[in-house]
């Protein structure tokens, strides 16, 4: 996909994305049985990036409405070595990550003795709560393990339990259309217990869903 092309959704879908089952690339529709991509979180180039790898496949896509038009694609690109140094700093960045999450070791090199005093086994614990909107229950809320795609939604009173142990440290995410997202930083089972969203009012765009249509955009020969 060298050329400009346009995007646009022929016929929106009514589900409900925050219902999906989370999918490293957006959420699972068990309607169609297939993964919707979330371009919301992406820029133009990612968004040129995807459709570049993906020109032969169908696409499923949640948009913000300013996301629909015509895109020209670069002409740079990254070089192998590049790419590698990117993919040796992400994994540096996880590994450092990771490292923080641990206590330091204490080893006392002036004696034979050792002070060792590291969390390797963290305590873990179930955490559930409620999520409003300052007045009433909020459902269908998408929670996230910050860096994962492991995730739950709020039931019709806006009670959740998220589906798996955490720890101290642990962040969860919380989002929903129309409210700011929240992140929730756990340190105990009541960290989550009562969260309420705000109304995001720097919001000015709506968001829409469904297949994709990409149209290349015709380019005249001519000088």
């Amino acid at each position: 996909m060298n050329s400009q092309f346009n995007l646009n959704i022929k016929t929106p879908c009514s589900e409900n994305f925050n219902k999906f089952l989370p999918t490293p690339g957006g959420g699972f529709c068990g309607s169609c049985k297939k993964e919707v991509i979330n371009f919301t979180k992406m820029n133009a180039q990612e968004t040129i990036t995807y459709f570049k790898n993906h020109s032969t496949q169908n696409t499923c896509g949640r948009f913000k409405n300013t996301q629909l038009k015509t895109y020209t694609p670069k002409r740079k690109k990254l070089s192998f070595l590049s790419s590698v140094g990117i993919a040796c700093l992400s994994v540096l960045s996880i590994f450092t990550a990771q490292a923080q999450d641990t206590k330091k070791q204490k080893v006392s090199l002036d004696s034979n003795t050792k002070e060792v005093n590291v969390s390797e086994f963290q305590k873990s614990f179930i955490v559930k709560g409620n999520v409003s909107d300052e007045s009433i229950p909020l459902p269908g809320v998408n929670i996230l393990l910050e860096g994962t795609t492991t995730g739950t939604t709020t039931d019709f009173d806006g009670n959740f339990q998220f589906p798996i142990k955490l720890k101290k440290g642990d962040v969860l995410v919380f989002s929903y259309i129309g409210m700011e997202s929240q992140k929730v930083t756990i340190m105990n089972e009541n960290s989550a217990s009562n969260i309420e969203l705000k109304i995001d009012m720097k919001m000015d765009s709506c968001f829409i869903m469904g297949k994709v249509a990409v149209k290349e955009v015709y380019k005249s020969k001519r000088n």
